[in-house]
Protein backbone atom coordinates (compact mmCIF):
# COMPACT_ATOMS: atom_id res chain seq x y z
CA UNK A 1 0.00 0.00 0.00
CA UNK A 2 1.29 3.47 -0.91
CA UNK A 3 2.20 5.58 2.12
CA UNK A 4 -0.26 8.36 2.95
CA UNK A 5 0.68 11.86 1.82
CA UNK A 6 -0.44 15.25 3.13
CA UNK A 7 -2.11 17.76 0.82
CA UNK A 8 -1.93 21.35 2.10
CA UNK A 9 -4.37 23.87 0.62
CA UNK A 10 -2.40 27.12 0.45
CA UNK A 11 -3.63 28.80 -2.75
CA UNK A 12 -5.47 31.47 -0.77
CA UNK A 13 -2.59 32.45 1.47
CA UNK A 14 -1.22 35.24 -0.66
CA UNK A 15 -4.57 36.98 -1.10
CA UNK A 16 -5.55 36.68 2.58
CA UNK A 17 -2.24 37.99 3.89
CA UNK A 18 -1.43 40.54 1.22
CA UNK A 19 1.41 38.40 -0.13
CA UNK A 20 3.38 35.54 1.39
CA UNK A 21 6.16 37.83 2.57
CA UNK A 22 3.65 39.48 4.89
CA UNK A 23 2.75 36.27 6.77
CA UNK A 24 3.25 36.92 10.46
CA UNK A 25 5.29 34.52 12.60
CA UNK A 26 3.69 33.10 15.75
CA UNK A 27 6.88 32.64 17.79
CA UNK A 28 10.24 34.29 18.35
CA UNK A 29 11.96 31.86 15.99
CA UNK A 30 9.89 33.06 13.03
CA UNK A 31 7.71 29.96 12.59
CA UNK A 32 4.26 30.39 11.09
CA UNK A 33 1.27 28.14 11.77
CA UNK A 34 1.91 25.90 8.76
CA UNK A 35 5.35 25.02 10.18
CA UNK A 36 3.71 23.35 13.16
CA UNK A 37 1.30 21.37 10.97
CA UNK A 38 4.17 20.08 8.84
CA UNK A 39 6.20 19.21 11.93
CA UNK A 40 3.29 17.39 13.58
CA UNK A 41 2.44 15.54 10.37
CA UNK A 42 6.06 14.48 9.90
CA UNK A 43 6.17 13.09 13.44
CA UNK A 44 2.95 11.21 12.70
CA UNK A 45 4.53 9.47 9.68
CA UNK A 46 3.87 11.69 6.66
CA UNK A 47 6.93 12.03 4.44
CA UNK A 48 5.48 13.60 1.28
CA UNK A 49 3.81 17.02 1.30
CA UNK A 50 1.86 18.44 -1.64
CA UNK A 51 1.40 22.20 -1.45
CA UNK A 52 -1.46 23.60 -3.52
CA UNK A 53 -0.54 27.19 -4.32
CA UNK A 54 -0.97 29.88 -6.92
CA UNK A 55 1.76 29.51 -9.51
CA UNK A 56 2.74 33.16 -9.21
CA UNK A 57 3.44 32.62 -5.50
CA UNK A 58 5.86 29.72 -5.93
CA UNK A 59 9.07 31.70 -5.46
CA UNK A 60 7.80 33.40 -2.30
CA UNK A 61 6.32 30.14 -1.03
CA UNK A 62 9.58 28.28 -1.48
CA UNK A 63 11.46 31.01 0.39
CA UNK A 64 8.90 31.28 3.20
CA UNK A 65 8.20 27.59 3.71
CA UNK A 66 9.25 24.98 1.16
CA UNK A 67 13.02 25.40 1.06
CA UNK A 68 13.32 25.10 4.84
CA UNK A 69 11.93 21.55 4.86
CA UNK A 70 12.82 20.20 1.42
CA UNK A 71 15.98 18.48 2.70
CA UNK A 72 13.93 16.60 5.32
CA UNK A 73 10.73 15.65 3.49
CA UNK A 74 9.53 15.32 -0.10
CA UNK A 75 7.94 18.57 -1.26
CA UNK A 76 5.71 18.81 -4.33
CA UNK A 77 3.91 21.87 -5.70
CA UNK A 78 0.56 21.89 -7.51
CA UNK A 79 -1.04 25.01 -8.94
CA UNK A 80 -4.70 25.86 -8.45
CA UNK A 81 -5.77 27.74 -11.53
CA UNK A 82 -9.15 29.06 -12.62
CA UNK A 83 -8.66 27.62 -16.11
CA UNK A 84 -7.71 24.13 -14.90
CA UNK A 85 -11.11 22.50 -15.32
CA UNK A 86 -12.53 19.99 -17.82
CA UNK A 87 -13.14 21.59 -21.20
CA UNK A 88 -16.91 21.09 -20.81
CA UNK A 89 -17.03 23.73 -18.04
CA UNK A 90 -18.27 27.08 -19.31
CA UNK A 91 -15.95 29.52 -17.52
CA UNK A 92 -17.61 32.94 -17.03
CA UNK A 93 -15.82 35.81 -18.74
CA UNK A 94 -15.39 37.90 -15.58
CA UNK A 95 -14.55 35.04 -13.20
CA UNK A 96 -11.35 35.65 -11.19
CA UNK A 97 -11.30 33.27 -8.23
CA UNK A 98 -10.69 29.51 -8.57
CA UNK A 99 -13.35 26.94 -7.73
CA UNK A 100 -13.01 25.99 -4.04
CA UNK A 101 -11.52 23.22 -1.93
CA UNK A 102 -12.60 20.25 -4.06
CA UNK A 103 -11.07 21.98 -7.07
CA UNK A 104 -7.88 22.44 -5.02
CA UNK A 105 -7.58 18.67 -4.66
CA UNK A 106 -8.32 18.30 -8.38
CA UNK A 107 -5.34 20.60 -9.02
CA UNK A 108 -3.09 18.04 -7.29
CA UNK A 109 -4.54 15.00 -9.08
CA UNK A 110 -1.34 14.12 -10.93
CA UNK A 111 0.61 13.94 -7.67
CA UNK A 112 -1.82 11.80 -5.64
CA UNK A 113 -1.46 8.06 -6.21
CA UNK A 114 -2.75 6.64 -2.93
CA UNK A 115 -4.30 7.61 0.41
CA UNK A 116 -3.99 11.23 1.45
CA UNK A 117 -4.99 13.70 4.14
CA UNK A 118 -5.90 17.29 3.37
CA UNK A 119 -5.65 20.39 5.57
CA UNK A 120 -5.89 24.17 5.46
CA UNK A 121 -2.52 25.88 5.46
CA UNK A 122 -3.36 28.42 8.15
CA UNK A 123 -5.03 26.26 10.83
CA UNK A 124 -3.28 24.63 13.79
CA UNK A 125 -4.55 21.07 14.31
CA UNK A 126 -2.25 19.53 16.92
CA UNK A 127 -0.01 16.46 16.94
CA UNK A 128 -2.57 13.83 17.95
CA UNK A 129 -4.92 14.90 15.16
CA UNK A 130 -2.31 14.03 12.54
CA UNK A 131 -1.41 10.80 14.33
CA UNK A 132 -5.04 9.66 14.27
CA UNK A 133 -5.62 10.36 10.61
CA UNK A 134 -2.28 8.89 9.53
CA UNK A 135 -3.05 5.68 11.42
CA UNK A 136 -6.46 5.47 9.75
CA UNK A 137 -5.07 6.01 6.25
CA UNK A 138 -2.19 3.58 6.75
CA UNK A 139 -4.48 0.79 7.93
CA UNK A 140 -7.72 1.22 5.98
CA UNK A 141 -8.64 0.22 2.44
CA UNK A 142 -11.74 0.72 0.33
CA UNK A 143 -13.99 -2.35 0.13
CA UNK A 144 -17.66 -2.36 -0.80
CA UNK A 145 -17.54 1.40 -0.06
CA UNK A 146 -14.97 4.13 -0.09
CA UNK A 147 -13.57 4.32 3.44
CA UNK A 148 -12.83 7.91 4.32
CA UNK A 149 -12.20 9.75 7.58
CA UNK A 150 -12.18 13.19 9.12
CA UNK A 151 -10.91 14.63 12.38
CA UNK A 152 -13.68 16.31 14.36
CA UNK A 153 -12.85 19.00 16.90
CA UNK A 154 -14.98 19.89 19.90
CA UNK A 155 -16.68 23.15 19.06
CA UNK A 156 -15.57 24.83 22.28
CA UNK A 157 -11.94 24.24 21.23
CA UNK A 158 -12.37 26.09 17.93
CA UNK A 159 -13.91 29.41 18.97
CA UNK A 160 -12.17 32.77 18.90
CA UNK A 161 -12.83 35.27 21.66
CA UNK A 162 -12.74 38.13 19.17
CA UNK A 163 -15.79 37.58 16.96
CA UNK A 164 -17.65 34.88 15.13
CA UNK A 165 -16.45 31.92 13.08
CA UNK A 166 -17.84 29.63 10.40
CA UNK A 167 -17.78 25.90 11.14
CA UNK A 168 -19.12 22.69 9.65
CA UNK A 169 -21.17 21.12 12.46
CA UNK A 170 -21.03 17.32 12.26
CA UNK A 171 -23.99 14.99 12.62
CA UNK A 172 -22.42 11.70 13.77
CA UNK A 173 -24.17 8.33 14.25
CA UNK A 174 -23.64 5.83 17.08
CA UNK A 175 -20.82 4.13 15.14
CA UNK A 176 -18.81 7.38 14.87
CA UNK A 177 -19.66 7.70 11.20
CA UNK A 178 -20.50 11.01 9.61
CA UNK A 179 -24.13 11.52 8.61
CA UNK A 180 -23.72 15.07 7.30
CA UNK A 181 -21.83 18.32 7.77
CA UNK A 182 -24.07 21.33 8.34
CA UNK A 183 -22.41 24.64 7.56
CA UNK A 184 -23.01 27.30 10.21
CA UNK A 185 -21.53 30.57 9.06
CA UNK A 186 -21.94 32.57 12.30
CA UNK A 187 -20.94 30.83 15.54
CA UNK A 188 -19.74 32.64 18.64
CA UNK A 189 -19.80 32.74 22.43
CA UNK A 190 -22.73 34.72 23.79
CA UNK A 191 -24.41 35.42 27.09
CA UNK A 192 -27.86 33.88 27.46
CA UNK A 193 -29.88 33.92 30.69
CA UNK A 194 -26.72 34.76 32.60
CA UNK A 195 -24.72 31.89 31.15
CA UNK A 196 -21.86 31.77 28.68
CA UNK A 197 -22.86 29.53 25.75
CA UNK A 198 -21.79 28.77 22.19
CA UNK A 199 -24.52 29.40 19.65
CA UNK A 200 -25.18 30.09 15.99
CA UNK A 201 -27.46 32.57 14.28
CA UNK A 202 -28.89 32.64 10.78
CA UNK A 203 -30.62 36.03 11.05
CA UNK A 204 -27.84 38.40 12.13
CA UNK A 205 -28.37 37.76 15.82
CA UNK A 206 -32.13 38.15 16.09
CA UNK A 207 -32.36 34.53 17.23
CA UNK A 208 -29.68 32.18 18.58
CA UNK A 209 -29.48 28.37 18.70
CA UNK A 210 -27.19 26.76 21.27
CA UNK A 211 -24.49 24.29 20.24
CA UNK A 212 -23.75 21.92 23.10
CA UNK A 213 -20.14 21.55 24.33
CA UNK A 214 -18.56 18.45 22.86
CA UNK A 215 -20.35 18.86 19.52
CA UNK A 216 -17.84 17.98 16.79
CA UNK A 217 -17.07 20.39 13.99
CA UNK A 218 -15.00 20.01 10.84
CA UNK A 219 -11.84 22.06 10.42
CA UNK A 220 -11.05 20.58 6.98
CA UNK A 221 -8.80 17.77 8.21
CA UNK A 222 -9.96 14.94 5.97
CA UNK A 223 -8.56 11.53 5.03
CA UNK A 224 -9.33 9.97 1.64
CA UNK A 225 -8.32 7.16 -0.66
CA UNK A 226 -7.34 7.99 -4.26
CA UNK A 227 -10.96 7.33 -5.23
CA UNK A 228 -11.95 10.74 -3.90
CA UNK A 229 -9.92 12.49 -6.59
CA UNK A 230 -11.78 10.52 -9.26
CA UNK A 231 -15.15 11.36 -7.70
CA UNK A 232 -14.28 15.05 -7.65
CA UNK A 233 -13.51 14.90 -11.34
CA UNK A 234 -16.61 12.85 -12.13
CA UNK A 235 -18.92 15.43 -10.57
CA UNK A 236 -17.14 18.63 -11.49
CA UNK A 237 -18.65 19.46 -14.87
CA UNK A 238 -22.24 18.96 -13.80
CA UNK A 239 -21.82 20.84 -10.51
CA UNK A 240 -19.95 23.81 -11.94
CA UNK A 241 -22.13 24.32 -15.00
CA UNK A 242 -25.31 24.27 -12.89
CA UNK A 243 -23.79 26.56 -10.24
CA UNK A 244 -22.42 28.98 -12.83
CA UNK A 245 -25.97 29.58 -14.06
CA UNK A 246 -27.01 31.01 -10.67
CA UNK A 247 -23.76 32.36 -9.20
CA UNK A 248 -21.21 32.66 -11.99
CA UNK A 249 -18.53 34.72 -10.21
CA UNK A 250 -18.54 33.21 -6.71
CA UNK A 251 -19.80 29.60 -6.82
CA UNK A 252 -17.35 27.06 -5.40
CA UNK A 253 -16.96 23.29 -5.42
CA UNK A 254 -16.35 22.28 -1.81
CA UNK A 255 -15.02 19.08 -0.25
CA UNK A 256 -18.10 18.65 2.04
CA UNK A 257 -20.41 18.83 -0.98
CA UNK A 258 -18.61 15.92 -2.67
CA UNK A 259 -18.50 13.95 0.61
CA UNK A 260 -22.21 14.51 1.25
CA UNK A 261 -23.09 13.43 -2.29
CA UNK A 262 -21.18 10.16 -1.86
CA UNK A 263 -22.80 9.54 1.55
CA UNK A 264 -26.26 10.12 0.09
CA UNK A 265 -25.48 7.70 -2.74
CA UNK A 266 -24.26 5.14 -0.15
CA UNK A 267 -20.92 4.94 -1.95
CA UNK A 268 -18.77 6.02 1.00
CA UNK A 269 -18.48 6.04 4.77
CA UNK A 270 -16.61 8.66 6.79
CA UNK A 271 -15.24 7.66 10.18
CA UNK A 272 -15.11 10.64 12.51
CA UNK A 273 -11.95 10.69 14.62
CA UNK A 274 -12.58 12.86 17.65
CA UNK A 275 -9.74 15.15 18.72
CA UNK A 276 -9.24 16.86 22.06
CA UNK A 277 -6.71 19.24 20.51
CA UNK A 278 -7.35 22.96 20.61
CA UNK A 279 -7.54 24.66 17.24
CA UNK A 280 -5.59 27.86 16.72
CA UNK A 281 -5.87 30.33 13.90
CA UNK A 282 -5.71 34.04 13.25
CA UNK A 283 -9.27 34.73 12.15
CA UNK A 284 -8.98 38.27 13.47
CA UNK A 285 -5.84 40.35 14.08
CA UNK A 286 -6.75 40.35 17.76
CA UNK A 287 -6.28 36.55 17.78
CA UNK A 288 -2.53 36.75 17.19
CA UNK A 289 -1.38 37.46 20.79
CA UNK A 290 -3.43 34.50 22.04
CA UNK A 291 -1.95 32.20 19.39
CA UNK A 292 1.58 33.37 20.24
CA UNK A 293 1.00 32.77 23.96
CA UNK A 294 -0.49 29.33 23.29
CA UNK A 295 2.43 28.27 21.10
CA UNK A 296 4.88 29.43 23.75
CA UNK A 297 2.96 27.47 26.41
CA UNK A 298 3.13 24.32 24.26
CA UNK A 299 6.89 24.79 23.97
CA UNK A 300 7.21 25.22 27.71
CA UNK A 301 5.30 21.95 28.15
CA UNK A 302 7.88 20.23 25.95
CA UNK A 303 5.52 19.53 23.06
CA UNK A 304 7.65 21.50 20.59
CA UNK A 305 11.33 22.47 20.52
CA UNK A 306 12.24 26.11 20.02
CA UNK A 307 13.60 25.27 16.56
CA UNK A 308 11.25 22.78 14.95
CA UNK A 309 13.85 21.28 12.63
CA UNK A 310 16.85 21.62 14.91
CA UNK A 311 18.30 24.52 13.00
Amino acid sequence: MTKPVLVIMAAGMGSRYGGLKQIDPVDKQGHIIIDFSIYDAYRAGFEKFIFIIKEENEKDFREAIGDRISDKVEVVYAYQDLLDVPEEVNIPKDRVRPWGTAHAIYAARKHIDGPFAVINADDFYGRTSFAKIYDFLANTKDDDKYRYSMVGFKVENTITENGYVSRGVCDVDNNNHLVEVIERTHIERIQKDGSDIIAYTEDNGDTWHEIKPGTLVSMNLWGFSRSFVDEIENGMVDFLNKSIETNPLKCEYFIPYVVTTLLNEDKASVEVLSSDEKWYGVTYKEDKPMVEASIEALKQEGKYPNELWGE
